[in-house]
């Protein structure tokens, strides 16, 4: 092939291919469905109207819903709704320009009263007035709504035969009269026109017309030339709001780049195109070239706005800055303006360099202050401990400070679970979806970090069905940090101070909570291979599980308190017994056992440690309720005797003199 020729063949193709995108990229100005006549004559009949059904398969319908059928009158080429006369139909304004009749009343023979029976189209209160035009008139507006009448009207009348007091032209309440249109006038049953009673006048006309389609004249009131005026009346699609939509979708009339909008409607709902969209949305919107829009441009120029799906940006050219928007523009870069940037670089260069340095710094002394408290808080010791241990894992005790820090969120005060003297724990998320409990106490004693240290190895292998277990330990803060095993029932002080549990558990259920929880302590005392003494027992630090388990908790808190830090304490009076029992708990079948408890107790709290029992004693202790006698001469030996007080009994001291 020639290269002139291969030249004229690239051009024919570059040419072909611009026109291909510039048909693709044009809008679609298709308003009707295939194969449906879009115009009437000179009216263009726009979706959702429609005249009769399509002339291609399957030859649906033309219109949405029956009541946007319209119908072309051929033989004069005028367009029908009913039987009034179409102007004009805009989609995007939803309304409707129709020829409506004038109610005339010149006597009791000749009259006429027009109406509208459809509820599917209202009267634009917008965009139309009610007039009367005569003399000694009045006009009444009826509508229907909610199968109630409501009306409006107006009237005029002129006094004597001059009529120069009356203004040609406008329409000022003499001779002519007019009224707004109340809302949601949608079925009109009459337009009446009518005269005063021994009226001598001419004929009187009332009327619904749109804005400026109607000019008074003086010569109305003899001889009125109108027939029909220009109505406009407002239209929506289907008869539910935009909300029954969001769930099904299969009657939604919006197309693509449309949405519904039912505001200022009572019946239905309008589409409207999405922004930087236009065209038909009952059929679908396509996008508006913003760069070719002198309105919508928000460029200095078309060269500098490059078009996208429903918007558009601005752009400058090349060896210059700016954004290439009106009112902001772009200009050349200069020396200056190359220095300017300079410095402005160096300054934030500079900036983000000693910003990271800083952060450096802090994170260094953050990791140096964490290896000292590590140090301070046992932390070589523990090592060592756990170096010569077979089987000991370091990272099921050990944790980090960023570790327990994310499992509650940075000690989110939301997740604290209990709070004391001691400190505050917190309900913590490890990484393995694990739910630990974690101890944050308050104070530190220095003497007993090495004692609390070796009590966290010993309790860190206790496997005790009635011991939380203690599942490590954080040494990088002032005050270590202590992690245990969840337990979700909350504490026994709960248990029995919570009202909706008060009548619902046994003194069975209780006893056994109690057995437990000093069996778990006699174990702690004697079985464990260090004996660990709790030092702070009492019912909120012993915990239930699902399963009302007691699990005594806390082990080792109180070596972190100062041996001068103490509280106060109180004197234990029993001879109160019975009345200090919940009421309904006492019955015949456990009086006696409540009263063997009691005496164990009382036995417990003795001032002297020497006369107290031990707690493998107190574990293994069995009221038995058939042996009272032979027990009772032991229980004044040990200081204790139950006396009758009415229907009960109470447990006082015996003076040493007995």
């Amino acid at each position: 092939m020639e290269p002139l020729q291969l030249r004229e063949v690239l051009m024919f193709a570059l040419g072909l291919a611009m026109v291909v995108v510039a048909v693709a990229l044009a809008p679609d100005q298709n308003q009707t469905l295939p194969g449906c006549n879009s115009t009437c004559g000179n009216i263009q009949i726009p979706y959702p109207f429609g005249v009769g059904n399509s002339s291609t398969q399957p030859q649906q319908p033309c219109y949405l819903e029956p009541k946007f059928h319209l119908v072309c009158n051929n033989s004069n080429s005028n367009l029908l709704w009913a039987d009034l006369t179409v102007l004009s139909i805009n989609v995007q304004a939803h309304q409707m320009d129709v020829m409506f009749w004038v109610a005339r009343f010149c006597n009791d023979s000749d009259y006429n009263n027009p109406w509208i029976t459809t509820a599917a189209f209202s009267i634009s209160r917008n965009k139309n007035k009610f007039l009367t035009v005569g003399c000694d008139s009045y006009g009444i507006l009826n509508s229907n709504y909610e199968n109630r009448t409501y009306s409006t009207g107006c009237l005029t009348k002129c006094y004597g035969n001059n009529v120069e007091i009356i203004d040609n032209g406008t329409c000022s309440g003499i001779g002519c009269c007019q009224v707004d249109i109340p809302p949601r006038m949608r079925r009109i049953s009459s337009i009446q026109a009518a005269t005063f009673s021994n009226s001598t006048r001419d004929c009187s006309y009332s009327f619904l017309a749109k804005h400026n389609s109607y000019n008074f004249s003086i010569s109305h009131l003899q001889s009125f030339p109108y027939v029909t005026l220009p109505l406009v009346v407002d239209w929506t699609v289907g008869e539910r709001n935009c909300s029954r939509f969001e769930s099904s979708r299969n009657e939604y009339a919006c197309k693509d780049h449309s949405h519904c909008n039912d505001t200022d409607t009572d019946i239905g709902y309008r589409c409207t195109c999405d922004h930087g969209y236009q065209g038909n949305p009952y059929l679908g919107c396509t996008d508006i070239n913003e760069c070719k829009s002198t309105d919508m441009n928000t460029c200095i120029s078309e060269q500098n706005c490059i078009n996208t799906d429903g918007s558009h940006y601005c752009f400058c050219p090349k060896g210059q800055s700016g954004n290439g928007k009106m009112g902001e523009g772009c200009y050349r870069k200069n020396a200056v303006t190359k220095l300017v940037i300079g410095v402005a670089a160096a300054i934030v260069t500079l900036f983000m360099g000693s910003t990271s340095l800083y952060l450096i710094y802090q994170k260094r002394k953050l990791s140096k202050l964490r290896e000292k408290y590590f140090k301070q808080n046992g932390g070589s010791i523990l090592l060592q401990q756990l170096s010569t241990r077979e089987n000991s894992s370091r990272m099921t005790l050990i944790f980090t400070e960023e570790q327990l820090k994310k499992a509650t969120n940075n000690f989110d005060e939301s997740l604290i679970i209990g709070s004391g003297g001691f400190g505050t724990v917190f309900k913590g998320f490890l990484e393995n979806n694990r739910i630990v409990a974690i101890k944050k106490s308050k104070i530190v004693d220095e003497s007993q970090k090495e004692q609390f240290i070796n009590e966290v190895i010993v309790l860190s292998q206790i496997n005790h069905r009635n011991v939380v277990k203690l599942l490590g330990c954080c040494l990088e803060r002032e005050v270590p940090l202590l992690v245990y095993e969840f337990v979700e029932n909350g504490t026994v002080f709960d248990f029995l101070h919570t009202q909706k549990k008060v009548n619902t558990e046994t003194w069975k259920t209780r006893l056994r909570i109690a057995a437990e929880a000093a069996g778990a302590l006699s174990y702690l005392h004697s079985a464990a291979s260090v004996p660990i003494i709790h030092r702070d027992v009492k019912t909120a630090n012993i915990l239930l599980d699902n399963t009302y388990t007691a699990k005594v908790s806390d082990f080792g808190a109180s070596r972190l308190v100062p041996l001068d830090q103490t509280e106060i304490a109180t004197m234990v009076q029993e001879d109160h017994l019975f009345d200090v029992l919940q009421v309904d708990m006492v019955n015949e079948e456990n009086e006696k056992e409540i009263i063997e408890v009691a005496i164990l107790a009382a036995r417990c709290l003795r001032l002297n440690g020497e006369e107290r029992p031990s707690m493998k004693e107190v574990a293994t202790e069995q009221p038995d309720l058939e042996e009272k006698e032979s027990r009772s001469a032991g229980r004044r030996k040990r200081g204790v005797q139950i006396v009758p007080c009415g229907n009960a009994r109470v447990v006082r001291a015996i003076p040493k003199s007995l």
